[in-house]
């Protein structure tokens, strides 16, 4: 019995200093020989504190610039042409503010959704969303953005971004949008 309570001292003390790995274990001389029991204290010194601190810190600023970019990516869709897939030039600076962003913080990850209007069969629409949401994909790359930080997927005309049937409405729908991947 005093073996499987000593073993799970020691299986709790390793899961403790797993969680923290800044923390150091101090154990005594007399502890370590003991068989009878073990004593473990967790000695937390100031430099490991603090590192602690800056490092939550710099978390918590990386979170709120991953979420305050991921709410500029979205607020923005590149809208295409009806059948087309290019990029118009009018939103290719937007595209480079986007990548300018991408950039900076290199362990955001985006999806790049490519939608259409509702004309035309739901494959060819799907393949033209695709081809759209790898156009986008493939401007971002050559600015700089690592692919790995980008993901596309096609939705076709199953999702529009407002309702009608009128060449208003489905020029919103002709789109490629940016979605954070969690």
């Amino acid at each position: 019995m005093k073996r499987f309570g000593f073993a799970l001292m020691l299986i709790m003390v390793m899961a403790m200093s797993f969680g923290c790995a800044k923390k150091q274990v101090a154990v005594t001389p007399e502890e370590a020989s003991s068989s009878e029991t073990a004593v473990v204290e967790v000695v937390e010194t100031e430099d490991s504190a603090s590192m602690n601190g800056t490092a939550q810190a710099n978390e918590a600023q990386l979170a709120e610039e991953v979420a305050a970019a991921a709410v500029a990516l979205a607020d923005t869709p590149i809208l295409f042409d009806f059948d087309k897939f290019d990029i118009k030039p009018s939103y290719r600076a937007i595209l480079k503010q986007n990548a300018e962003l991408l950039k900076k913080l290199p362990s955001m990850r985006i999806l790049i959704a490519g939608h259409t209007d509702p004309r035309g069969t739901s494959e060819y629409n799907l393949a033209l969303g695709e081809r759209r949401a790898r156009a986008v994909q493939d401007y971002l790359i050559v600015l700089g953005v690592p692919a790995t930080q980008l993901e596309i997927v096609s939705y076709g005309e199953e999702r529009p971004a407002v309702q009608g049937s009128n060449e208003a409405a489905w020029a919103q729908d002709r789109r490629a949008e940016f979605a954070l991947i969690q």
